[in-house]
């Protein structure tokens, strides 16, 4: 499957996510929080956003070690630089909280996956029974790849060989975590089976590099830091989701794709078959239209600098903002893009 095809696929997750929290539309719309039927790949009209400014930006992103925050971090640079804003990251346990700090006015940019994004549309999963109707996109940014990993020494080469075994699954919460159980489930396993430990990326590989965990998930960019740092003392081997339990997954969740840790990332020879869910860079529909349009400006007129942050970010460019999109685009941001030439149908 291609992201190309994943971003159908995401359209109707959205369509989906419209009908359960407005109870009317069709299976080609999704709701931009206030009733109105908005196409995923388009803006929401005028009227439906706030007045805010962009004095004051925070980005909520991941961990410190993680790739969210590096990224992020140029992007505060970037907006301070190019819009005089007071500008700030924040580290985080990435999505999950990202969405609450956007809906609670906490931060005014975040990353998330799209996973986390449609469990808030809907209020299922961490937002249950709490559909979150504040949140529009800037873009998508780049595929997220799911990545187990085990010590070598563990004996672990399945998804199915991690029963009894200690396992990192992100923080409580975390885009990680809710990864980790869907991973688990498609197999048949679930945290019964495994003794599961919340931790960060760093505090993951540490206590990998201790002997005290045995394997982890880690959903992130390629290569993730982490994961490199490891590597330099640690042998480790990246377990394969494949098979019928990546099937699985496949045919239960619209915003998971087929994708590949190509060898010589970290430690592998050949590459390693596995799952990956598209990011986004959402924005609280707080923000004017100017104000954003503003800061997809600064952005996108500085793609060199985002790409120079992490290998992951070279794959942000204005052809891809709206693959695998699951909400609407900010008006603000779809009209830079227009005046850019992007296709937003």
């Amino acid at each position: 499957m291609t992201w190309t095809t994943q971003a159908t696929r995401l359209t109707a997750a959205a369509a989906a996510a419209a009908l359960l929290l407005s109870a009317c539309g069709d299976d080609d719309s999704d709701t931009n929080g206030n009733g109105a039927e908005v196409d995923p790949g388009e803006a929401a009209d005028d009227s439906e956003v706030g007045d805010l400014d962009a004095e004051f930006i925070t980005i909520a992103t991941g961990g410190s070690s993680g790739v969210y925050y590096q990224i992020g971090a140029t992007m505060t640079d970037i907006l301070a630089d190019e819009l005089d804003s007071d500008t700030s990251v924040q580290a985080t346990g990435a999505s999950a909280e990202n969405i609450n700090m956007i809906s609670d006015g906490d931060a005014e940019l975040a990353f998330t996956m799209g996973d986390a994004t449609v469990q808030a549309l809907t209020g299922t999963g961490p937002f249950e029974d709490e559909p979150r109707e504040d949140l529009m996109a800037i873009a998508t940014l780049y595929p997220n790849t799911v990545q187990l990993v085990a010590r070598a020494d563990s004996g672990i080469e399945s998804v199915e060989d991690l029963e009894g075994a200690n396992v990192a699954v992100g923080d409580v919460g975390s885009g990680v975590e809710l990864n980790a159980q869907m991973v688990l489930d498609a197999y048949g396993l679930s945290y019964d089976d495994i003794n599961e430990d919340y931790l960060s990326y760093a505090e993951a590989t540490d206590q990998m590099a201790n002997g005290h965990i045995d394997a982890a998930f880690v959903t992130s960019g390629l290569p993730n830091p982490t994961l490199v740092e490891l590597g330099t003392s640690t042998d480790f081997v990246t377990v394969p989701i494949d098979g019928e339990g990546r099937d699985n997954l496949l045919e239960e969740h619209d915003f998971f794709a087929a994708d590949v840790i190509p060898a010589g990332t970290y430690l592998d020879e050949e590459d390693v078959e596995t799952v990956g869910v598209t990011n986004h860079l959402l924005v609280t529909s707080e923000l004017s239209e100017d104000a954003v349009y503003d800061i997809t400006a600064a952005l996108f007129d500085n793609l060199d600098r985002i790409h120079s942050s992490h290998a992951a970010a070279e794959q942000i460019t204005l052809e891809t903002v709206t693959e695998g999109i699951v909400v609407p685009l900010h008006p603000g941001a779809a009209r830079y893009f227009e005046e850019n030439g992007v296709d937003l149908d």
